[in-house]
């Protein structure tokens, strides 16, 4: 019981000293700005843009061909599975054909038969879904490689300091639609990666 008393005591006194540390950093703030606003470094306006990786994706020629081959091989993987679950329900449907006529031991045989391939067939599964989840990585951070530079390049062109992902659960929470250079990212993939 004291532990916990200890403990709560302990958290109450940490949540003071992070108020204190928020409040000392708000304080410092506008003296720390007002040092660097002299600089003549010091942009008086920040250009920004945003970007939408999901339409790059959906209206690219690259991010186009990128699904297409994640979907045949997607396809391809999917087809070995049906093979396997094929074979297996032959295997069943012939056991259950036979069982009457089986004697015990060889019942016994092919029901073990029976589980090892279908320990077979769930490891395999497995495999062929690790085996899209890597390629659907490899094959995104690849596209992912390519919105940088190209953003970059767009950037550049534009005079913008930055550009941010707009994507769902990207760092962009809100924004204007002036600032969304998503088309302009799309027209400069479409030169680079026809």
């Amino acid at each position: 019981m004291s532990g916990d008393s200890d403990e709560r005591g302990r958290r109450r006194a940490a949540g003071t000293r992070r108020a204190w540390l928020g409040l000392a950093i708000l304080l410092l703030l506008p003296w720390v700005g007002g040092c660097g606003a002299n600089q003549s470094s010091v942009s008086p306006a920040m250009r920004i843009g945003v970007v939408d990786p999901q339409r790059l994706l959906n209206e690219t020629n690259a991010g186009k061909k990128a699904k297409d081959m994640l979907a045949a091989f997607t396809k391809n993987r999917q087809a070995l599975i049906e093979l396997e679950e094929k074979e297996l329900r032959r295997m069943e449907e012939d056991f259950m054909k036979q069982g009457s006529v089986l004697s015990a031991n060889a019942k016994r045989e092919r029901e073990e038969q029976f589980r090892r391939r279908m320990a077979e067939y769930q490891q395999k599964v497995q495999d062929l879904n690790r085996e899209v989840q890597d390629k659907q990585k490899s094959v995104l951070d690849d596209f992912r490689d390519k919105i940088e530079a190209l953003s970059g390049r767009v950037a550049k062109r534009m005079g913008l300091q930055a550009i941010f992902d707009r994507g769902r659960g990207g760092p962009t929470l809100y924004f204007e639609e002036t600032v969304d250079v998503s088309s302009q990212v799309i027209e400069e993939f479409n030169k680079v990666y026809p």
